[in-house]
């Protein structure tokens, strides 16, 4: 028969399970190993304004996920006031109403930004030119010769906005320059002036984070587009410097005002920064909380549901090391999965505690059974009492624990108990059929199962792992496939052939 399929199946999972691996570390930037620590900035808006005994409708803009940073929660302070978030092609905005309201009014918004080196802006829609203003004399002759000299000396849109800028605020600044300043603010005069030599560019607003800052204002830049508006450019109006700096959080991008108050005077708005770490897993929670089905993950459940899901999802773990010690290494175990079980008992209880609770149990449990085999009883009679038996005994040993001080002791009661009850009936008719030996080695054998499977499945990073990138399931499964077409010798029966070795002349 041919083999073909099942290498295909076990290729098929190999590669989802790692492309969905790498997906979530690259696209949703799940750290691959515990601990990791991500840099993450407080940022609160304060909004002050005088309300005139009437209804008010504060509009404010609000910053989105951009390059180098991702926003991960947003909380807003504004008692009695209705609020809404709006989205649409110039950006997201958060508004305030309420029916009346006289005097000083504070209003708050607080978002919490992730520093994302991954993270990327969504596309930007290039505004439309507006309609040509004429301008008064002699400023439209002023304009017009700032416009050709910055022309000449540029070759696209990028260097024409940057020598634009040095003429007018840079140290070429001439007579014209200085002319239309007069009237204009900088950067509105140089969009105007962009705008007229057919460059789409717009006013944006940005906030320089500074760990420890209080009542900051956002700073001006101009965004510049290409011809084939598929690229565009960031400038400092001020200084021509182009690009954006690391520490700059673009606010509003949409060329919108930032602040709207009907309703309302002497508006205004401050921003206060603190910057702290804090694991990565954690940073990142809320971002995942809003899974796509690309993006399938644990953390859209409850944290209820999420902490279950922590511990089945190691059970692949304990499984795969089963089936390493018993095709690869030829360990016997008593039941198949068993000790996968007891390794979920010892997470819950502590190794030593469950090793302890684990031979007390069974082998108070082995010497009940005893009694109960002269009692000639059905199967099902017999199983029923050896499970009421180890609910007594874990009872009686949670007790006994709890009078002697033994707190420790009351986490017995995370074993397994029908698993325990079939266990010490399969070890009695085990020890009736072949002896004492064939006990200890299957007891010893999933013992030391349960252990390594325990080491396993507690590994910090395991943990992780399974947790946040279900892909390894798939993984976890091909291996398990690959292991079960195996059918080479056993590491333990290798010593059938020592006798041979023996004989064997010494050179």
């Amino acid at each position: 028969m041919s083999r073909l399929p099942f290498y295909a199946i076990v290729g098929l999972l190999l590669i989802a399970g790692i492309a969905m691996s790498v997906h979530r570390h690259l696209q949703f930037e799940i750290p691959w190993l515990p601990g990791e620590q991500r840099q993450v900035w407080e940022v609160e808006a304060m909004i002050n304004f005088n309300a005139q005994d009437g209804p008010v409708e504060v509009d404010f803009s609000l910053p989105s996920h951009q390059q180098g940073f991702r926003v991960l929660t947003e909380n807003t302070a504004s008692s009695g006031y209705g609020l809404a978030y709006h989205a649409d092609e110039f950006g997201r905005r958060a508004q305030w109403t309420i029916r009346e309201a006289a005097g000083s009014q504070q209003l708050y918004y607080s978002a919490q930004i992730l520093v994302s080196p991954e993270a990327q802006m969504t596309s930007q829609t290039a505004p439309e030119l507006p309609p040509e203003t004429p301008w008064e004399r002699p400023y439209d002759t002023a304009a017009t010769e700032v416009i050709e000299q910055a022309w000449a000396r540029s070759a696209d849109n990028a260097t024409f906005a940057r020598e634009l800028i040095r003429d007018v605020n840079g140290d070429r600044q001439g007579e014209n320059a200085r002319l239309l300043l007069t009237q204009f603010e900088s950067t509105e005069l140089l969009v105007r002036l962009l705008n007229q030599a057919g460059v789409k560019a717009r006013a944006i607003s940005g906030l320089m984070l500074e760990d420890g800052r209080r009542r900051q204002t956002l700073s001006n830049w101009i965004q510049v587009f290409s011809d084939n508006e598929d690229q565009w450019w960031l400038f400092h109006p001020k200084s021509g410097e182009q690009g954006k700096p690391e520490n700059l959080l673009l606010w509003e991008t949409g060329g919108q005002a930032i602040l709207e108050v009907q309703g309302g005077t002497n508006s205004r708005v401050t921003f206060s920064m603190l910057t702290h770490s804090q694991p990565a897993s954690a940073a990142v929670r809320n971002h995942l909380s809003d899974d796509t089905l690309l993006n399938f993950s644990i953390h859209s459940l409850p944290l209820e549901e999420q902490a279950l899901f922590q511990t089945i999802l190691l059970i692949p773990i304990g499984a795969l090391m089963v089936v390493l010690l018993r095709v690869l290494v030829g360990i016997k175990t008593s039941g198949t999965f068993m000790p996968v079980l007891i390794a979920l008992a010892f997470i819950q209880t502590s190794l030593s505690t469950g090793l302890v609770g684990f031979l007390l149990v069974v082998s108070v449990g082995l010497v009940i059974r005893n009694y109960l085999s002269y009692l000639n009883l059905l199967l099902v009679a017999r199983v029923s009492a050896v499970i009421i038996t180890v609910i007594a005994i874990i009872s009686v040993f949670s007790v006994l624990a709890y009078r002697v001080g033994l707190n420790a002791g009351l986490t017995i009661t995370f074993f397994p108990m029908i698993i325990l009850a079939w266990t010490i009936e399969r070890m009695s008719i085990l020890w009736e059929e072949e002896g004492p030996k064939e006990v200890l080695m299957q007891g010893g054998g999933s013992l030391a199962t349960a252990v390594l499977a325990f080491l396993a499945m507690n590994n910090p990073v395991v943990r992780h792992i399974t947790f946040n990138f279900l892909g390894v399931q798939f993984i976890l499964m091909a291996l398990i496939l690959i292991l079960g077409n195996y059918t080479g010798y056993r590491l333990l029966e290798l010593r059938r052939f020592k006798p041979i070795t023996d004989d064997e002349p010494k050179p």
